[in-house]
């Protein structure tokens, strides 16, 4: 039988093992900590009361992960959640604009933008699944919906300030779209940062950005059922520290490029090690976890309804801090994702009691705690929210990378797709294969930094196997 081991058991490690022990293959899953879920982990806190998400928490591409609905992980155990808005965005002056499971109303409560809003975000909107599909991969491939894939890519190739500046008229859209964008922890000049404004949107409108019900770490688990059913083992407390000592015939790596060039050394070809070597990683994030006696004071009520929600005011506020957050300057205001997971699941918290998950973006590295910023952007747009909070719990980048090594200088994507990156993703060809010299299996890159990248919907660690298997 052929055999295959997965090093770290992250949702693309996981997902890696499903496809390969479903596939009749042996596999072993080695994870260094003794728990499973790389950044989809959960842990109780606050002593105990509260459940929180040490990673991930909303999971817009989750709930449309093609490798999670083949896998059937709702079979497994997974529940998503939804709070009545998927996101909300609180603009100056009071009021926020609104990403509702409806594309219409959305639109509508955009006034002069309803129509540019809903042609923009069409393609997503009307197909979530499939636009998940088409862009959860490599980009140098063949689609299987070239027409789809071809009327998003004419929206998502544009810089998102001058698409957004062009097709909306209203502060409140041009906010909206831009708050969608800085997912991709880029500025928001740059080109193809669109994309991510129609992805998040447009599956928002329609599949919502929900919860992991019992929180992120439930993926993990439905993951390890769905491999250990198959005949996967998982072995955890198990830290690998040079490839030559990882059996298998096959194996997959859900490690960054700086672990693996660590762990191969000079097994590594020389142009893919010094790609290795030189692989950046971009801007980080400091997170901040609250416990409240009471739900946040929004100044729009309607945002204490929201399962997200972005904070970084009108489109020109959160352009400037994710600038500086790119030249390494930390912004005296950085843009702030926050979700609120007790809007969604009231029992990951004591009775009255709320969660509060968020983190700035940072600069790579960046050696400070945003906590005060963080919860500086919170009051802005809802004052006396600090008089609420009963405890705090900060994880710095250093603390974020102390926890797990994948999180390189704080940052969450597995590399930054700033220039090449993007499209070589380590490479543009064959871009999961690990050339090593001196072993007679094969072995790939299964992690974020692998297409499509960042994200917890198990489509790096899919792809991984798939290529795997077809050399076999």
């Amino acid at each position: 039988m052929t055999t295959a081991t997965i090093v770290g058991a992250g949702p693309n490690g996981l997902t890696a093992a499903a496809v390969l022990a479903r596939a009749g293959l042996d596999v072993t899953v080695l994870e260094r900590l003794d728990t499973i879920g790389g950044a989809v982990a959960s842990a109780p806190a606050f002593g105990d009361q509260a459940l929180i998400d040490l990673g991930a928490a909303a999971h817009p591409f989750g709930v449309t992960s093609h490798a999670f609905r083949e896998l059937g992980l709702e079979q497994h155990g997974l529940e998503w959640v939804h709070a009545d808005y998927p996101m909300a965005h609180p603009l100056p002056g009071g009021r926020a604009a609104i990403l509702h499971r409806d594309a219409e109303q959305t639109a509508r409560e955009l006034g002069v933008d309803r129509d540019a809003w809903l042609r923009l975000h069409k393609p997503a909107t009307d197909d979530p699944f499939g636009t998940s599909e088409a862009i959860m991969g490599p980009l140098l491939r063949w689609p299987e919906d070239p027409l789809l894939l071809a009327r998003f890519g004419l929206r998502g190739a544009w810089p998102s300030t001058t698409l957004a500046r062009t097709v909306f008229r209203s502060g409140a859209a041009q906010a909206l779209f831009s708050g969608s964008v800085t997912h991709a922890t880029l500025p928001l000049g740059y080109p193809l940062t669109s994309a991510f404004g129609v992805a998040f949107g447009g599956v928002g409108h329609s599949a919502g950005w929900p919860f992991a019900k019992g929180g992120s770490q439930s993926i993990a688990d439905a993951l390890a059922r769905v491999a250990e059913a198959a005949g996967a083992r998982i072995q955890t407390g198990v830290e690998v520290h040079d490839l030559r000592d990882v059996p298998g015939d096959v194996v997959l790596l859900d490690l960054t490029p700086h672990q693996v060039a660590r762990i191969a050394g000079e097994q590594l070809g020389g142009p893919y090690a010094k790609r290795m070597q030189n692989w950046r990683y971009g801007p980080a994030v400091s997170k901040l976890d609250l416990l409240l006696d009471g739900p946040i004071p929004w100044e729009d009520e309607r945002v204490a309804r929201a399962g997200t929600v972005h904070l970084g005011g009108a489109m020109r506020e959160i352009a400037a801090a994710e600038h500086d957050v790119a030249v390494g300057r930390m912004p005296a205001e950085p843009f702030v994702l926050l979700t609120q997971p007790t809007v969604a699941e009231p029992e990951r918290a004591p009775a009255g009691k709320h969660l509060v998950w968020a983190y700035a973006h940072v600069p790579f590295g960046w050696p400070g705690d945003a906590s005060a910023a963080i919860e500086a952007q919170i009051e802005r747009f809802a004052p006396g929210f600090r008089d609420r909070i009963l405890e705090r719990r900060p994880a710095t980048p250093a603390a974020l990378e102390l926890w797990n090594p994948n999180l390189v200088g704080g940052s969450i994507g597995g590399g930054t797709l700033a220039g090449t990156q993007q499209l070589a993703r380590p490479r543009p060809i064959d871009p999961y294969r690990v050339p090593v010299t001196g072993r007679s299996g094969r072995v790939y890159l299964c992690s974020s930094s692998a297409p499509p990248g960042g994200g917890a919907h198990g489509m790096s660690g899919w792809h991984a196997a798939h290529a795997a298997l077809r050399a076999l």
